[in-house]
């Protein structure tokens, strides 16, 4: 019987510990399961973070090509803008050197008709003097005339 009773005991020990490993299990699954479903809550969020980063990646992307197509064009036309105005500084320094070198030779022109004109305004100046000169010797020579025939008759 004592064995009887302590076996007793030992079994109603074993089935305290059992009880209480028992609910500790519980409680362990329970916790498991908790943590189970915030695994799985992550895991869902992980997922739908994964997914939104993808699409800002998406976006990203496309608004760096977007930039990189925007700054290409920009290059485009201020390279074209320059290529315009390095063409119209050129045409507008030949047609400055036209204007030079016809102004040149409208002042070598005027300077040889200035010349010219000076050279005959002196002659025609010589030739009037000359044709005084001959007018005031013949009317000198009409005034010996006069005054000739005056003496004679």
């Amino acid at each position: 019987q004592e064995e009887k009773k302590q076996l007793t005991l030992k079994v109603e020990e074993l089935e305290r510990k059992l009880e209480t490993t028992s609910a500790q299990n519980i409680e362990f699954l329970q916790v498991i399961a908790k943590r189970e479903e915030s695994i799985h809550q992550c895991q869902l969020r992980l997922e739908e973070k994964t997914r939104e980063c993808s699409s800002l990646a998406r976006q990203l992307e496309m608004a760096i090509e977007d930039a990189k197509r925007q700054v290409e064009q920009t290059r485009e036309r201020a390279a074209s803008r320059e290529r315009a105005a390095q063409s119209k500084m050129l045409d507008l320094e030949t047609q400055l050197s036209r204007n030079k070198t016809e102004l040149n030779q409208l002042r070598r022109s005027k300077d040889d008709a200035e010349r010219r004109y000076e050279s005959r305004l002196q002659d025609l100046k010589d030739r009037l003097e000359q044709s005084e000169s001959t007018n005031r010797s013949m009317q000198n020579y009409v005034q010996f005339l006069k005054s000739s025939y005056a003496n004679v008759f």
